[in-house]
């Protein structure tokens, strides 16, 4: 299996070869791939490849739990593990290698159509917008949830690709999503790659440009949304949702359906990764602290439902309270 590292974007576009399960779970941890439909659709491959030397069902399990273990806010890795294993309980030992391989497949073209889907509900935000305002559209993001996260158009970017490729004028505020950065080297490198018009800033940033009207709407992923709406996406994304509240600015959060988990009540309840603290004190090799301090690295924060205005799911645009009715059991 061959994947875009993305520990080297934007320098460089360097590709990972993975031989094992190990391969696949050493790089869904370390984030050669992330994004929570991708790491999804890598940890179906990556158990495809655990096929490859054993294809017994306690071989399989095993290669599940070490994928499991490895991010465990995204809920769309533990549903996909989960879809592998109903495949495999089906069948025999020797059918089960070529099954996962093409299951791997199903996942990832489910991504792309689920992906598109969504873009077309947000893409209706987008024209609407540059309808009444007879301007460029103003669009914030947060982290990245576009294609690099994804197989194809993204989340939270389909809309913008979409409108842009009808015509309409668009442009989106990066915010740099600190400590790992995604929104300055992932997004930002899309976005340039698809010649869409972009502005890189810090994520303090965020309220001035919200509480002096230069964002129209905000549009971000998520790596689990709970049975009540409640949102958990990348360290700082509450922060936009609590200023767009207070500055009127619609906010929409875009996910397909494997990263809604209907049995998880609300956020309180949504397990919060803290990665290590070097991320927080190294920056470009060199520390920004004195050595005796320390750091606390949580990964993701949880929006309540109350902020947000609505999802942008591949059935269209959805209510928060109306979420639990909607999903697809």
């Amino acid at each position: 299996m061959v994947v875009i590292d993305q520990r080297r974007l934007p320098h460089a576009l360097l590709h990972a070869r993975w031989y094992t399960v190990a391969n696949a779970a050493a790089g869904i941890a370390d984030m050669t791939v992330r994004g929570a439909p991708l790491i999804g659709v890598s940890a179906a491959y990556g158990m495809a490849l655990a096929a490859r030397s054993d294809t017994s069902l306690g071989a399989l399990h095993r290669a599940a739990d070490l994928l499991a273990a490895t991010r465990p806010t995204a809920v769309n890795l533990r549903w996909a593990l989960e879809r592998c294993l109903d495949v495999a309980r089906e069948l025999n030992d020797s059918d089960r290698e070529a099954a996962l391989r093409a299951f791997a497949v199903v996942l990832a073209d489910e991504d792309v159509d689920q992906c598109r889907r969504i873009g077309a509900a947000g893409l209706d935000l987008i024209r609407e917008r540059a309808q009444q305002a007879g301007r460029q559209v103003q669009v914030m993001t947060h982290c990245n949830a576009g294609r690099l996260a994804c197989i194809e158009l993204g989340t939270a970017t389909s809309p913008v690709y979409l409108a842009h490729a009808e015509g309409i004028d668009v442009h989106v505020w990066v915010s740099e999503t600190r400590p790992r950065n995604q929104g300055a080297a992932l997004t930002a490198w899309e976005l340039a790659d698809a010649g869409i018009a972009h502005t890189l800033v810090v994520d303090n940033a965020a309220g001035h440009l919200l509480t002096n009207g230069l964002v129209d709407l905000v549009i971000v992923g998520a790596d689990r949304v709970a049975a009540n709406g409640d949102t958990a996406n990348k360290i700082g994304t509450s922060l936009k949702a609590y200023a767009a509240a207070v500055a009127g600015v619609p906010f929409y959060v875009a996910l397909p359906w494997s990263t809604f988990d209907l049995g998880c009540p609300d956020g309180a309840s949504i397990p919060i990764e803290e990665r290590d603290e070097d991320e927080v004190l190294i920056v470009n090799g060199g520390p920004v602290g004195p050595p005796a301090t320390r750091a606390r690295n949580w990964g993701f924060d949880v929006t309540p439902a109350r902020f947000v205005t609505g999802f942008l799911t591949p059935a269209g645009r959805i209510a928060p309270t109306d979420m639990a009715a909607a999903a697809p059991r």
